[in-house]
């Protein structure tokens, strides 16, 4: 314990040391906003999943997505023509209809909280502006990364948010293979959405994002979402929350 002042003086002095910025008190906040969002929508999963396991149970498949089962539970009979489900299997699924109703209700109180933030906040609003960066992508990258100048260059901060790939090497041959996963997971989560949507439009414009997207589907695989999530979620962004290429 006597001998950690002294660790830490001496790493300051060090002239290739490099420190964590401070997050303000804003920050914070919308930090911790985004974590309890994250889990209502993870809680919600979890009950469309139970609820679709429940109708798999006796018989009753429903198409992929969340609107397709919304519009199958309104549809449903009720339990004195359905005799495929029992009243009180019936009264469950109401019940968890109510509490999906309740979810949605809250998670898209955060999503308008969050849109209010990003209208008052400019950094937010820039990265607004950027393809595949929405409210939820701005608000929470302007919470993690504040104004971007911890960031040399914006592959330091596609590397920080594990975007670039991971180097194997052995007997002096480096071989790069899937991306490191290092870091954020949230932003990486929301920023390879953001990429993921914004993928159909931009390989069709005539923009040199565009003739780059087709140039490596051309090379690679067709899709590139995390190629893209990279060029979006670390040039672009250092870019716009800056003012420069970062």
């Amino acid at each position: 314990m006597i001998e950690m002042p002294r660790q830490i003086a001496e790493a300051a002095t060090r002239p290739t040391m490099r420190f964590v910025e401070l997050k303000s008190e804003e920050q914070l906040d919308m930090q911790t906003l985004h974590r309890a969002r994250d889990r209502l929508v993870g809680e919600r999963t979890a009950l469309i999943n139970q609820l679709r396991a429940i109708l798999l149970e006796r018989g009753s498949t429903v198409p992929q997505g969340r609107r397709r089962l919304e519009q199958y539970i309104a549809a449903m009979p009720g339990p004195e023509r359905d005799v495929s489900l029992g009243p009180r299997i019936h009264r469950l699924i109401e019940d968890m209809r109510a509490e999906w109703l309740e979810l949605d209700r809250r998670i898209a109180a955060f999503d308008n909280e969050f849109a209010a933030c990003a209208r008052n906040n400019a950094d937010a609003r820039r990265l607004t502006t950027i393809p595949g960066i929405g409210v939820l992508n701005a608000t929470a990258l302007v919470a993690a990364v504040g104004n971007g100048q911890t960031f040399a260059r914006g592959r330091d901060l596609a590397a920080w948010l594990g975007l670039v790939p991971r180097q194997v090497t052995t007997g002096g041959k480096t071989r790069l293979v899937g991306i490191t996963k290092r870091g954020n997971k949230y932003l990486r989560k929301l920023i390879i959405h953001g990429a993921r949507s914004a993928l159909p439009v931009l390989a069709s414009s005539a923009t040199p994002l565009g003739e780059w997207l087709r140039a490596l589907m051309k090379r690679v695989h067709k899709n590139v979402t995390v190629a893209l999530a990279q060029q979006t979620g670390s040039d672009r962004v250092g870019r716009s929350a800056t003012g420069r290429r970062v």
